[in-house]
């Protein structure tokens, strides 16, 4: 493989450091997509609230393209998904097929050119990729399509994959056998959605390590092979917005072909074990969404009954840093007897911004996010439970404003183990000595974030309490064990390809 010279990285990441040290303390987002067959629907409008259902999941950019007889529509930008569309532009995407994206970047910085879904000519018309998720082959993948004289023009990894798409379709393959062409080409994580002007694509790798789920449009499930409209999406809590019935889950190496003759299944890869990524269990996905039968609020909720049952506490109080520590602190009260209790109020309206606090404000730290009740806190004794720590800088700052609003005592407890390998799947969890646990003993990572005492949840308590089949789940953030080998440059080269050369903004 092909990658920048180790001291370039270097210098990179030593330029980046104060930086990363003001970045959220959790492990930033998955990417979000959403696919739709649905003629006679306005599909874009559909497609935007189906975008809104996963805003979470990515922040930076979003885009829909449509497929109508006369071609392919596309916009997209940067911005949230409210921002980046109004009822023109949507009107303007017609069509009978949709895709969406939301973009948190992974591979590839944040610019509007990386912007999905990317959109490919071929010989057989325009092709639109939304991808969730990680390659760990880019590099090499890069160095053929160059070499084939592709005019790469973004420097995501998702591109390459519909440009590999379309050297397959121009080589002389159907929409199916080039698909399956590429995605023998691609190592690593994705989830895909891909319209075409024959029908929809959906597809993810051979460990399922990121989600796509199957809906179709109101309450009956068609025969397999029946015409109907179908959904794509990262979660179900997409299909709920817009009134589509889950189906079932894309499995791990299946290509799933979607036509006005219905819907085909199809095994790109020989089955492998699925290895869904855990902390889409626990901290990426929406509370509301369903994974194996149940609402991840359930899941997430014994999450904590097992860390009352494994770092008990003598408190007055459990509380939960809002929202996502939420239904694990609702369970440790349950499990624990120990009344819950609101402590901190969050300010939903603070989303990404471009205008940047006053040095005071910045030394008041957490408060534009986070403000603490002090009636509620003060002169007790608390746990606060978090679902992950990965950094220390926001758990530091929420600790110490407890402690100014009267807390006597401060414990944290966090419904994870604690994540000493950064992924490369598709959640950006930066490189590994910026992870606080890889680098600290648990009782310096409580000194650090100034807790009278800090638990993690086992490993084993964590997976056990999915109810499912332990080995189906990476875990290798908390394990360091990658179900797809990482090369070790790649280790380091999130931004390889911005190394290496100039990007249009």
């Amino acid at each position: 493989m092909t990658f920048p010279s180790e001291s370039f990285l270097d210098e990179f990441y030593q330029s980046c450091e104060d930086t990363a040290l003001d970045r959220p303390d959790k492990p930033e987002e998955a990417c979000g997509i959403f696919g739709l067959y649905a003629p006679d629907e306005e599909v874009a409008r559909l497609a935007y609230f189906g975008l809104f259902a996963l805003q979470h999941r990515g922040q930076e950019s979003a885009g829909i393209a449509t497929f109508d007889a006369s071609g392919s529509h596309c916009y997209k930008h940067m911005g949230l998904v409210s921002q980046v569309f109004d009822d023109q532009i949507l009107q303007e995407l017609s069509g009978h097929i949709a895709v969406g994206h939301n973009r948190y970047s992974t591979t590839g910085s944040s610019h509007v050119c990386n912007a999905q879904p990317a959109v490919v000519p071929t010989r057989l018309g325009d092709l639109a990729l939304a991808h969730n998720g990680n390659l760990v082959n880019a590099a090499d993948l890069r160095e053929e399509l160059l070499d084939r004289n592709h005019d790469l023009i973004t420097t995501t990894d998702s591109e390459m994959i519909a440009f590999a798409l379309a050297e397959a379709v121009n080589d002389g393959a159907d929409w199916v056998k080039a698909a399956e062409k590429a995605f023998n080409r691609c190592y690593g994580a994705f989830s895909l959605v891909i319209g075409t002007p024959s029908g929809i694509l959906g597809a993810r790798d051979q460990q399922g390590i990121r989600p796509l789920v199957l809906g179709v449009l109101g309450c009956e499930i068609p025969e397999v092979g029946q015409p109907a409209h179908y959904v794509l999406a990262s979660e179900t809590c997409a299909l709920d917005i817009i009134g589509a019935t889950y189906v079932r889950d894309i499995e791990p190496g299946e290509l799933v072909w979607i036509t006005p003759e219905g819907i085909s299944s199809h095994k790109w890869a020989e089955a492998t074990q699925r290895k869904l990524c855990v902390f889409e269990m626990i901290y990426f996905s929406r509370p509301d969404s369903i994974v194996n039968g149940e609402s991840l609020y359930s899941y997430r909720r014994r999450l904590g009954h097992q860390l009352a049952k494994e770092a008990p506490a003598d408190v007055d109080l459990i509380m939960a840093v809002p929202d996502s520590g939420v239904p694990a602190a609702i369970g440790f009260s349950q499990q624990s007897k120990i009344p819950y209790a609101e402590g901190l109020i969050k300010n939903r309206y603070v989303g990404r911004t471009f205008i940047q606090p006053t040095q005071s404000m910045r030394e008041v730290g957490i408060r534009m996010k986070l403000n603490p009740l002090r009636d509620v806190l003060e002169g007790k004794r608390i746990v606060i439970v978090d679902d992950s720590i990965v950094r220390g800088t926001t758990s530091r700052k929420i600790v110490q404003a407890l402690r100014d609003a009267g807390a006597i005592e401060v414990h944290m407890r966090i419904s994870s183990p604690p994540v000493t390998h950064p992924c490369f799947y598709g959640i950006d969890t930066d490189n590994q000595d910026q992870l606080i646990a890889a680098t600290k003993s648990l009782e310096e990572i409580a000194k650090q974030i100034n807790v009278d005492s800090l638990a993690y949840l086992s490993w084993e308590g964590m997976l056990e309490t999915t109810y499912q089949d332990p080995t189906s789940f990476c875990s290798a953030c908390f394990t360091g064990r990658y179900p797809v080998e990482i090369p070790e440059p790649f280790k380091r080269a999130k931004l390889k390809f911005e190394l290496k050369e100039p990007v249009a903004t």
